[in-house]
C-alpha cells in the first residue's frame, strides 16, 4: 500500500510539474515541433525535466559538424556519462536531412539512442530556433552551409545554464557545468 500510494504521488508529482508554467526565458517557450531520427515528431517543450546538451548541425557537413557531434560525444563522456543529460542536434539543413539522413547520421556516428536525438523541423522554425539558440548559419551557392559552433546547456526548465564554442576537445568549464547540472 505504501508502495502504491508512493508511486501516486510520484504521478502525481510529475503531472503538476508539467502543468506549471515554464519560465519565461526557457527556450521551451518556442513551440517548435521536432522530428528525430526515429521518426517521431514532438514540440522542443517535449524535452522539459531533463538536462540537454544542445548544438545545430547537417548531415552532410564533413568538416565541422562531425567535430560538434565528437565533441558533445566527449563532453557527456568527461562529465561521467550522466544519465539525466539528453543530447539534442537539429539540423539546419530540413530539405536534405529527413528522418532517413538523421537515421543513417545516427547508426554512422554510433549516437545511442538512448541519450541522442538529432532532430529536424521545418525551415522557418530552424531558423528561429537558430536565432534563439545564437547559431548563425548561412546557405551557401553549392548547397553547402557557413555557421557558427556552439554546445548549448539548457537545464531541465530549457533554460541556457552554459554555452561553449570550443569544439574539437572538451572545454573544462563547460563539463564542470554538465557535471553540476546533473548532480554528478
Amino acid at each position: 500500500m505504501k508502495r502504491l500510494l508512493l508511486t501516486l504521488a510520484a504521478l502525481l508529482a510529475g503531472g503538476v510539474h508539467a502543468a506549471s508554467p515554464l519560465p519565461t526565458d526557457s527556450v521551451y517557450q518556442m513551440a517548435v515541433p521536432l522530428t528525430g531520427q526515429d521518426g517521431h515528431t514532438a514540440p522542443l517543450a517535449a524535452r522539459r525535466g531533463e538536462p540537454q546538451l544542445v548544438s545545430m548541425f547537417y548531415t552532410s557537413c564533413t568538416m565541422v559538424c562531425p567535430m560538434i557531434i565528437d565533441t558533445m560525444k566527449a563532453t557527456r563522456r568527461a562529465a561521467g556519462e550522466p544519465g539525466r543529460v539528453g543530447l539534442l542536434a537539429v539540423s539546419f539543413d530540413p530539405a536534405r536531412d529527413n528522418v532517413d539522413a538523421l537515421r543513417r547520421y545516427a547508426a554512422a556516428h554510433r549516437l545511442d539512442a538512448r541519450w541522442w536525438t538529432l532532430a529536424r523541423t521545418e525551415p522557418q522554425d530552424t531558423r528561429a530556433l537558430a536565432a534563439l539558440l545564437g547559431v548563425q548559419y548561412r546557405k551557401l551557392p553549392d548547397g553547402e552551409y557557413n555557421h557558427s559552433s556552439a554546445l548549448l546547456l539548457l537545464d531541465g526548465e530549457g533554460r541556457i545554464v552554459a554555452r561553449t564554442s570550443i569544439i574539437g576537445r572538451i572545454d573544462p568549464e563547460f563539463v564542470a557545468a554538465v557535471r553540476k547540472l546533473a548532480g554528478d
